[in-house]
């Protein structure tokens, strides 16, 4: 049997190096640098600490929680909204 994603609208930002201040806001502080100037954050989810290396996403999920999704999973499976 074959099945297929449901369609749902996420929110989501990319972490870029650079727009940490934003993916703080958008996360309401669950996403923090490993270390200062690091290309690489934690984000806090309901299964502990993930870490999000640059070019991943920041998935808002449906019950209010945060994960990381790597840029080619990512682009595979979500489109923007027009």
């Amino acid at each position: 049997m074959k099945y297929r994603r449901k369609p749902v609208v996420i929110d989501a930002i990319q972490w870029t190096g650079d727009n940490y201040a934003e993916i703080f806001e958008f996360t309401e502080g669950n996403a923090y640098p490993t270390k200062p100037h690091s290309d690489t954050l934690f984000v806090t989810t309901l299964e502990g600490e993930m870490r999000a290396p640059k070019g991943c996403y920041i998935i808002r999920c449906a019950n209010g929680e945060y994960c990381p999704c790597e840029e080619n999973f990512f682009n595979k499976i979500y489109e923007p909204l027009k």
